[in-house]
């Protein structure tokens, strides 16, 4: 049995709260012959309460994360693609690692992309292939819990790939957009850059995935600092997509999709790896229509 001090020290409650509560027990017995006045119950909770709260606060400074951001030909994940990715991990606040490629995505970078991004039909041409990058980045983020700005956008793309590949994925996250809504003003933009310029954050290469997701790390970091700002934003929740599997292609959909290419003068350039039914039907019915924009001549 552990021996009652004579006193309760302030080292004896810095000491864990079973050990607190323990010697607060010994000193009620001695004082109240055993009963447990009202007192003892308040002081109880009001001591949970504060270790609770210094715990979440704990958690959150020292938690360890991932952060993504990835770049795409446009905003649908079904028939559009990756072309960039770029995660940090963080540990204890500081940037551990990083991971950054192009990704071909199997079909031309529309004019509106290339000129947000700088990123060319040549330069994707140079990356990594999508099921590659994307099996290196579900190692690199491991069981990390993700940060991004509007990452459902983000996750979204990554789950549909998971989805068509069988790869069951489950993740959490902290999205500084939502964290942004809730403790900045209500008239400040909350887009990134804008996030940026107003904790005075140096932005060089904006829409390119790393350097993106570097800024993110910068913004989060310091939305956790600000004043008065509630631990509970910061307590990762499961991020919710639903993608439903795309079937490869058929052989006599890609021969037929070749067919039509060829009669009608269309450059090969697509990823007939990666092609999927509704995807070869799209492509077919672009073709007919002479509205065939995705693969320039």
């Amino acid at each position: 049995m552990k021996q009652k001090p004579k006193y309760i020290s302030l080292a004896h409650c810095c000491c864990g709260w079973q050990d607190w509560m323990y010697y607060l027990e010994e000193f009620y017995k001695e004082r109240y012959c055993g009963r447990k006045p009202a007192i003892f119950w308040l002081v109880f909770f009001s001591y949970m309460c504060i270790i609770n709260m210094y715990e979440s606060v704990r958690q959150v400074h020292k938690m360890d994360y991932t952060v993504l951001d990835l770049e795409m030909t446009g905003l649908a994940p079904k028939r559009d693609k990756v072309i960039e990715i770029g995660a940090v991990r963080v540990r204890n606040g500081e940037i551990a690692d990083t991971y950054g490629t192009l990704v071909r995505p199997g079909m031309s970078i529309p004019e509106t992309v290339v000129q947000l991004t700088g990123i060319t039909d040549e330069m994707a041409a140079l990356g990594k292939e999508e099921n590659v990058a994307m099996q290196e980045l579900l190692q690199f983020i491991g069981d990390d819990i993700l940060v991004g700005h509007n990452l459902i956008f983000d996750y979204s793309f990554l789950k549909q790939w998971a989805v068509n590949q069988k790869i069951p994925l489950e993740l959490s996250a902290c999205d500084t957009l939502r964290i942004a809504r809730a403790l900045l003003p209500g008239a400040q933009s909350k887009k990134l850059e804008s996030l940026c310029e107003y904790f005075q954050i140096e932005r060089e290469h904006a829409h390119r995935a790393l350097d993106d997701a570097v800024e993110t790390y910068k913004v989060f970091e310091n939305l956790k600092s600000i004043e008065g700002a509630s631990m509970e934003l910061f307590v990762p929740k499961p991020l919710v997509y639903k993608a439903k599997r795309q079937t490869p292609a058929t052989e006599h959909q890609k021969e037929r999709l070749r067919e039509l290419m060829e009669q009608y003068g269309r450059k090969d350039s697509i990823s007939w790896e990666t092609l999927t039914r509704s995807e070869a039907s799209r492509l077919q019915d672009k073709i007919r229509a002479g509205n065939f924009q995705v693969f320039p001549e």
